[in-house]
């Protein structure tokens, strides 16, 4: 009997490796490389014809194109997060950390959705869960009459020759991970597992023209996991986040093929599920103090929606031979390019202190626009000198002290104005951006010198 080709391949990035090793030279894991057999399963055992292939037809550009036909799912939130509602025929990746809500979310949206109208198809299939488990769910969320239809397997032949004969219009599966192939010869979750199991469930949702949700497991790094061609092979790709000691869940668009990239939904974690949040600006800002040294506002764009997050920084002297940097929601690299920046440029003795910063909320933030919020709550901080409880702070800095304009400075405005802030501190304007019309009073600084002014 031949024997079988192997390879090993990386469970955690899907790097191949001709032979065993302990740790993954791409991503730096150690003992997630696994034997795997060539060609199980999936693209691997196509075997082209030898006849020659059909000549295509090219169009033009410009032409009548289809109506995308969304489907709501009753949740606006998420509406938002999938630009507007579920579009026929698209496939949903969902990720995020172990118990943040993503069954719970899927749960609800599902149910929303049978009791609609029309009365669609919907299928929960649960591959971590037994059924029992799913209802208890369903009843402490109080959604045990919807009409959704419920079923636990592993196996992906099972699970398409019954949508095959049935009409859904939303294919939930729980997760992608669990799933399990006989052609492919390695364990359910294994990078070949993953890729064949979403290779069949997509191509079926995209002949059928239901909308199919996957749930995916994340890696320590908070990347969902399996291999990267996953989220290339779906159609948007949403991120659960929050802190568990947060009852805040943000569900964040990183792709989206039928919508706006880093669009987020803002949600409440409650007994009775998750609750929509619809000016999550006055929510993340419902429990800051005043007249406090070390916190300003930053006003954010996240997607398409302005953000008012409250930024804290906390300097104090180290007891260390090197001073520590410790950031929670905010990127640690960029806390020491600015603290470098303030030290060069504004003569501040930062070396000798100790400098936490914390976004508060739980909310992640990664756009630069952040850099003079930071900069002001880390002099605050410092001086012990608070700053004005009605200002809203927002701006680039760059590495020579200038400070550079950001993007939609007016919606920025406007959000803080209707929140009842009567002042700002901005880049400078150029000519060739709108005025705001709102009435607050602006203050445009262009250096990071001119900072230390609102502290003497």
């Amino acid at each position: 009997m031949a024997k079988k080709d192997k390879q090993y391949v990386c469970q955690n990035c899907g790097s191949v490796y001709p032979r065993w090793q302990g740790k993954c030279d791409a991503c730096g894991e150690w003992n997630t490389i696994e034997e795997e057999a060539i060609g199980g399963g999936g693209f691997s055992n196509f075997n082209p014809k030898k006849s020659k292939g059909n000549i295509i037809d090219f169009v033009a550009l410009s032409g009548a194109q289809e109506h995308l036909n969304r489907l709501s799912t009753g949740i606006k939130e998420l509406d938002r997060v999938c630009g507007g509602g579920l579009v026929s025929g698209s496939v949903i990746l969902v990720g995020g950390d172990p118990g943040i809500g993503k069954s719970t979310l899927l749960l609800q949206a599902c149910a929303k959705i049978a009791e609609q109208k029309n009365s669609p198809e919907v299928y929960y299939i649960s591959g971590e869960e037994a059924i029992d488990q799913v209802r208890l769910r369903a009843k402490r969320l109080q959604l045990e009459q919807s009409p959704v239809k419920l079923a636990s397997s592993t196996e992906i032949k099972d699970i398409v020759a019954t949508l095959e004969k049935s009409k859904p219009a939303v294919v939930i599966i729980d997760s992608i991970q669990t799933m399990y192939l006989d052609e492919v010869e390695s364990t359910p979750g294994s990078v070949s597992q993953v890729r064949a199991c979403s290779y069949e469930l997509i191509k079926l949702a995209k002949r059928k023209g239901f909308t199919l949700f996957l749930v995916g497991h994340v890696t320590k790094q908070g990347a969902i996991a399996g291999p990267r061609v996953l989220e290339h092979m779906v159609d948007t790709v949403l991120y659960f986040e929050g802190e568990r000691g947060h009852h805040f869940r943000i569900l964040r668009a990183v792709k989206n093929r039928y919508g706006a990239t880093d669009e987020i939904g803002v949600f409440e974690m409650q007994d009775q599920g998750l609750i929509e949040v619809e000016n999550p600006s006055a929510l993340f800002l419902a429990e800051r103090q005043g007249n406090i040294s070390g916190s300003c506002v930053f006003a954010g764009i996240e997607g398409s929606r302005p953000v008012l997050v409250e930024i804290q920084a906390l300097v104090s002297p180290t007891g260390y031979s090197s001073p520590k940097r410790a950031v929670v929601g905010w990127d640690s690299n960029r806390l020491s390019m600015l603290l470098a920046v303030l030290e060069a440029r504004c003569g501040m003795n930062l070396s000798s202190q100790d400098v936490y910063l914390n976004i508060a909320g739980g909310l992640r933030i990664s756009e630069p626009a952040a850099d003079l919020a930071v900069a002001m709550a880390v002099i605050s901080s410092l001086t012990n000198k608070p700053l004005p409880a009605d200002m809203v702070v927002f701006g680039e800095i760059g590495l020579s002290g200038e400070i550079r304009a950001v993007s939609q400075p007016s919606l920025r405005l406007k959000e803080a104005f209707k929140l009842g802030f009567a002042s700002a501190i901005t880049p400078p304007t150029h000519s060739k951006e709108k005025k705001t019309n709102v009435n607050m009073n602006i203050h445009e600084i262009g250096n990071v010198q001119r900072l230390i002014n609102w502290f003497n």
